[in-house]
C-alpha cells in the first residue's frame, strides 16, 4: 500500500525541527522517526540515508528561497523595504529552513554551508540593482542584520515597528548616486558603525533567519 503524499513531508519537518532544537548529532534516524511518528521502516522507505534528508532539506530551502525573492522583486513596497522588513522573521518556513541547515554548517556539511552562501547572494543579487552603490547594499544587509537581532532580543517581537518607508531609504536607493561627506557622518549610519553591538565588541556569528552568515559558522 502507498504511503500518504504528505508522510514524506511530514519526516523532513521532523528533520528539521530536530535540527533546529537539538542539533545535527542528536538528529538520528531513530530520533527522526520516533519524531515523526513513523516507523523506521517507513522513513527509510521515504529517506534511505540521513545524506538524503540532508540533500532534501537543502531542497526545501531552495525553495524557500525562490518564493521569498518572487515576493520580494513584486512587493509594491520595493526590495529593499520588503527584505528589512521581513527580516523580522520568527517561525516562518524560511526561516526554520535557514536554521535547519545552519545547524548542518555548523556541524561540517559544506553543501550547507555552499547553499547558505549561495541565499545570502541571491539576496544581495535582487538588491544591487535598486541601490545607489555597494556601500549602500552593504549598509542595507547589515541593517536586516540589525533588524534580525533585535527581534530575536525583544520575546514579544520589535519593540518599535520597521517603518514602511525608513529615512535611510533615499540615501540607498539607486537614484541617489552622491557619496558621503565627511560632515555627514555623523549623521547617516555606515557599514563599520553597523558592524558592531553598540559597545564596540564586533558582533557574534549569527545562527538564523536573514542574518545567518556562513562565513561566519564554525564547529561547535
Amino acid at each position: 500500500m502507498s504511503r500518504p503524499p504528505h508522510a514524506r513531508e511530514k519526516v523532513l519537518d521532523a528533520f528539521e525541527s530536530l535540527l533546529i532544537a537539538e542539533g545535527e548529532r542528536a538528529a538520528t534516524m531513530d530520533a527522526i522517526a520516533r519524531a515523526a511518528g513513523v516507523s523506521k521502516g517507513g522513513l527509510l522507505y521515504h529517506f534511505a540515508s540521513k545524506e538524503a534528508l540532508e540533500a532534501a532539506l537543502l531542497i526545501r530551502l531552495e525553495k524557500c528561497v525562490d518564493e521569498d525573492l518572487a515576493r520580494m522583486t513584486s512587493s509594491e513596497e520595493g526590495p529593499v523595504a520588503y527584505y528589512v522588513r521581513t527580516s523580522a522573521m520568527d517561525g516562518t518556513a524560511l526561516d526554520r529552513a535557514i536554521l535547519a541547515v545552519s545547524r548542518l554548517a555548523q556541524a561540517g556539511r559544506g553543501a550547507a554551508s555552499d547553499a547558505l552562501r549561495t541565499v545570502r547572494e541571491r539576496w544581495a543579487d535582487t538588491l544591487r540593482p535598486h541601490v545607489a552603490d555597494k556601500t549602500a547594499l552593504d549598509l542595507v544587509m547589515l541593517i536586516s542584520d540589525g533588524v534580525y537581532y533585535n527581534n530575536a532580543l525583544q520575546h514579544d517581537g520589535l519593540a518599535t515597528p520597521v517603518p514602511a518607508t525608513p529615512r535611510w531609504m533615499p540615501w540607498c536607493s539607486s537614484s541617489h548616486r552622491q557619496p558621503l561627506r565627511a560632515t555627514d557622518r555623523g549623521r547617516r549610519p555606515t557599514a563599520r558603525r553597523s558592524r558592531s553591538d553598540g559597545t564596540g565588541r564586533p558582533r557574534p556569528p549569527h545562527a538564523s533567519g536573514r542574518a545567518a552568515r556562513p562565513a561566519l559558522l564554525r564547529r561547535p
